[in-house]
């Protein structure tokens, strides 16, 4: 039977811009609808700015995050477009090159030298490319995947404090948003810490621990504003 292992590696990419930007979804969302309602805003003013920062942030998020990766594919490519002119005009160099990796993970030199010259025979390229450069298929950098994945996961997270906003009474409404928000950044830690095989109560407990931050911040800004203005 053949033996087959789940690598949580594997979903760092998607992981990372899902958590990123579901997280400041319900933080920024969060922090702004607390900030306004502490200000002594109306229902009606809370809920417009709720949703004019989801609109925004979600667009934010996906135009920094198609950037960055982008960036960073870029560079993946140029590594790569420089190791195939090498292979090309320096095949010996590349072999030493690879020996000299494998002799020093603990391999033999003459058993070194003969893994690298099947490899190089078999797949060159993918093999510096894994061995010399710390670049796999499954790590690669993806600027639409992120970019897509980050934009849909911070509006969901917005959706939170804007939901609440619609069903909490207008009395309460900083204190139910915060609540409910603070809940829901404890459960995304946590879940987040246990897909990347963390423990989740640290995860919970750093995620909710900046949610309260920013929200008690923005607060208090808003309640100050809010004092001014009055």
């Amino acid at each position: 039977m053949r033996h087959r292992e789940q690598h949580r590696s594997t979903r760092i990419g998607w992981l990372r811009a899902a958590v990123l930007g579901a997280n400041d979804g319900i933080v920024s969302t969060a922090s702004l609808v607390v900030g306004v309602a502490a200000a002594e805003a109306d229902p009606q003013q809370v809920l417009v700015a709720g949703v004019a920062g989801l609109v925004a942030g979600a667009l934010s998020m996906a135009a920094g995050e198609y950037v960055s990766v982008s960036s960073q594919a870029d560079t993946e490519q140029a590594d790569i477009t420089r190791e195939k002119g090498e292979l090309a005009t320096q095949p010996q160099a590349e072999e030493d090159e690879l020996t000299g990796i494998y002799v020093r993970r603990g391999l033999e030199p003459e058993l070194a030298r003969t893994v690298a010259r099947q490899l190089m025979a078999k797949d060159a390229l993918g093999a510096h490319a894994r061995d010399e450069l710390g670049l796999t298929e499954e790590l690669a950098a993806r600027p639409l995947q992120a970019a897509l994945a980050s934009a849909a996961t911070f509006a969901v997270g917005a959706a939170v404090p804007i939901l609440t906003v619609l069903l909490a009474p207008a009395s309460r409404l900083s204190f139910v948003v915060s609540i409910v928000s603070l809940i829901c950044l404890a459960a995304l830690g946590a879940i987040a810490a246990r897909a990347g095989g963390a423990p989740a109560a640290k995860g919970a407990a750093r995620v909710a621990f900046w949610g309260a931050l920013a929200m008690a911040l923005t607060a208090a800004v808003g309640r100050l504003f809010g004092m001014t203005v009055g």
